[in-house]
This record gives structure tokens, sequence and C-alpha cells, in this order.
């Protein structure tokens, strides 16, 4: 059997693994061949990022078009208010910014930088999510030319917040 005829499907090459088809190695090397699979559907699944904004706003496109250029899969629902869902998803005033994205869990407000995002995803720390609160010059979705304002990415919780990155 030719190895690449093998390889037409994940789950094909994890039994053929599992069976020792693939020469010497082993269960721990046949398990573990298949991990990088595992691991890009996991990566996979958190990419779908959904976002609510309302119709008007034009930075709120902007940082989308930041997320999908980042390789996240994005879904937006348009709302006129906003306030009850954010205040559903525990995000007060002063985080507060112009949309709202909710990914594998968490809660994304406001223009937060795809980077960070993705360290949220991997790190995986207890908070409801992360915020850049208001809509800073320079933050993805709201450039303007050369003028970068400083700004702060703040990991929230009911309990606590962190500066989680600085800009």
């Amino acid at each position: 059997m030719e190895f690449e005829g093998m390889m037409k499907s994940r789950r094909s090459f994890l039994g053929l693994s599992a069976l020792g088809v693939l020469g010497g190695l082993g269960v721990l090397g046949a398990v573990t061949a298949g991990l990088p699979f595992a691991v890009q559907a996991a990566a996979d699944k958190t990419r779908d990022l959904k976002v609510y904004k309302t119709p008007w706003c034009g930075c709120c496109v902007a940082w989308i078009d930041h997320m999908r250029a980042a390789g996240f899969t994005v879904t937006v629902e348009e709302r006129d208010d906003l306030e009850p869902l954010k205040a559903y998803y525990g995000v007060t005033a002063d985080l507060g910014s112009c949309h709202t994205g909710l990914i594998d869990g968490y809660v994304i407000e406001g223009h937060v930088p795809a980077a960070e995002v993705v360290r949220l995803l991997e790190e995986r720390p207890e908070a409801r999510g992360l915020a850049v609160p208001g809509m800073p010059i320079g933050s993805p979705g709201m450039e303007q030319g050369a003028r970068k304002d400083p700004y702060e990415v703040i990991l929230f919780s009911d309990e606590a917040r962190t500066v989680f990155a600085r800009y």
C-alpha cells in the first residue's frame, strides 16, 4: 500500500497508525503522529468569532476585516441596541466600545488586536474576556495614518481586571 494513498483522510491515517501500518512507529508514535491534526481541529474551532455591531458603525467593519485577515471566521449580527447584550455578558460601561464579539466562551469587547485574541485562546485564563475600552486611535479598525494613541487590552472577569497587553 502506497503511503500517499493511505493519507487521504485523517481518520484512515489515525486508524492505520494505531494498527502499526505506518511501520515502526509503535503506539506512542502513532498517537503523537496524529496530534497535529487534533491540535489544528481545535484551533480551527476557536477561530469562529461572532460579532454584534450597530448597522451604522464603520470602524467595526474595519476591525472585522482585521480579524478576518488574521485568519478568524467572522459572522456579524447587527442590532440597534447593544447595551442589553453587553450587560448580559458582563461588559460594564467603563469597558465598553462600539462592538462586542464572542469566541469560544470569551467576550471580545472593542478594538482588541487579533494577536491578543490568539494569545487568550492559547493561554485560556479564567476570565470573561478582553476589552479595549473606548475607541483608541491606532487600534485595529481605528487607524488614522501614523497617529497611535497608547491603549491597554484589559483581561476582565466579574471579580478582577488586569492589563493583558499595552500598545
